[in-house]
């Protein structure tokens, strides 16, 4: 349980993580880029400069949510980390919104990209964007800690630059199959034909697969608005449990249709619809619904019970989901920035380099990275949510739910 104060929290997360760094596979691109604002000395550290880190999400459109609940994370993690004055520099955090769209990306992207100052990213949110700039950060020699991103092919391209800090999609596809094995024999999967809903809709149809169960698929547009007919023919199909890959606005509208067409049988959705915008749009109609997400329910770990306080403290709202990723992954990217000028210089090499090594004990739980970017392979949990009385709770891992 954590009782201290939060400048205090701030430093003790930043020192952890230096203190347990040790040997891990670099893949740092060679680009410098960026360094001190103006006034710093060349090395940083103790000399009171500036540096810059970024995030890039959803801050506006039908996506905010999410982009709401890890920036504020982030600058959670910033302001106690500037409030600690144990960094021996200042940190400024930049925003760039995305809305979660792949076509908008790139812009916003370059926005940090172009920032001298910037020393790493934190996001994007959403795979798509992701896949589509993540060269781009590599190239500029941006480290990314991505809190959210988890399509499970992303850390396949050899972006020089990527790092995840939680489970993804390959790892909670067939997390989420095997809870549904335990109780259909024919199972509905549905997906939007987004690159983060096809993804798990795939991992999870293949793992239902394995278990003999019998796989209906089929790919729903997320520009749909009419979720009537896709709802009937799950209806008319038999199938004991529906399993959607998609986003929760969406989401919502599915739910609400599935309640109207009668459908009696088990509702589940991954990580993309687990949040507030899918409680107030679905309603009634999501109650009962499961959700599988490789995050933290904030509210009731015990690790994050001083973060939740200090979040509601600073935002008047609870965590959401991803919030305690991004706040970790702020963390791990500070405590970089901390030991490259403790080495002597900050770059963004030198920086991606020190998050390589990265063996940090954080809210969310122990993160370090494998060489593909990733957490090494069955390191971190999914956890179960379900939706009851229109608040999505954490059930606990979904591995030990019957």
């Amino acid at each position: 349980m954590r009782t201290r104060s939060i400048a205090h929290i701030g430093a003790l997360s930043l020192i952890g993580a230096l203190a347990l760094a040790g040997c891990g596979s670099s893949n740092s691109s060679t680009a410098g880029g960026g360094g001190l604002t103006s006034g710093s000395s060349p090395t940083g550290g103790a000399s009171g400069g500036t540096y810059t880190i970024g995030f890039e999400g959803p801050l506006s459109g039908s996506n905010a949510q999410l982009g709401i609940n890890e920036v504020n994370g982030v600058q959670l993690a910033v302001d106690q980390a500037n409030a600690s004055g144990d960094l021996g520099f200042t940190v400024k955090l930049v925003k760039s919104d995305d809305q979660g769209n792949p076509a908008l990306a790139p812009a916003a992207a370059s926005k940090i990209i172009q920032n001298s100052n910037v020393m790493g990213v934190i996001g994007p949110s959403f795979s798509g964007a992701t896949l589509a700039v993540a060269k781009n950060y590599g190239s500029a020699g941006i480290t990314i800690v991505n809190p959210s991103a988890s399509d499970g092919t992303i850390q396949t391209h050899g972006f020089p630059t990527w790092h995840r800090i939680f489970p993804n999609d390959y790892a909670e596809g067939p997390a989420a199959a095997d809870f549904l094995a335990k109780h259909a024999q024919k199972v509905f999967v549905v997906n939007d034909l987004s690159a983060y809903g096809a993804g798990v809709a795939g991992a999870v149809a293949k793992e239902l697969k394995k278990k003999g169960v019998t796989v209906i698929t089929q790919g729903v547009d997320a520009k749909t608005t009419d979720y009537g007919p896709i709802s009937q023919t799950i209806v008319n199909s038999g199938a004991q449990a529906m399993f959607y890959g998609g986003y929760d606005a969406q989401g919502a509208l599915f739910a609400k249709a599935l309640a109207a067409a009668g459908y009696k049988g088990i509702a589940m959705a991954g990580n993309g619809v687990k949040d507030s915008v899918f409680e107030t749009g679905a309603g009634a109609a999501g109650v009962g619904w499961y959700f599988s997400c490789g995050c933290q329910d904030a509210s009731v770990a015990p690790t994050a019970k001083q973060f939740t306080a200090d979040y509601k403290a600073a935002f008047k709202t609870e965590p959401g989901t991803y919030s305690s990723e991004a706040y970790d992954a702020t963390n791990i990217l500070l405590a970089a920035i901390k030991a490259a000028a403790a080495a002597g210089t900050v770059t963004r090499a030198a920086v991606n380099d020190a998050v390589n090594k990265t063996d940090y004990q954080g809210i969310t739980g122990h993160i370090t990275f494998g060489p593909d970017g990733d957490l090494p392979v069955g390191e971190g949990t999914v956890n179960l949510f379900q939706d009851k009385n229109q608040k999505i709770v954490g059930l606990g891992d979904i591995t030990k739910a019957k």
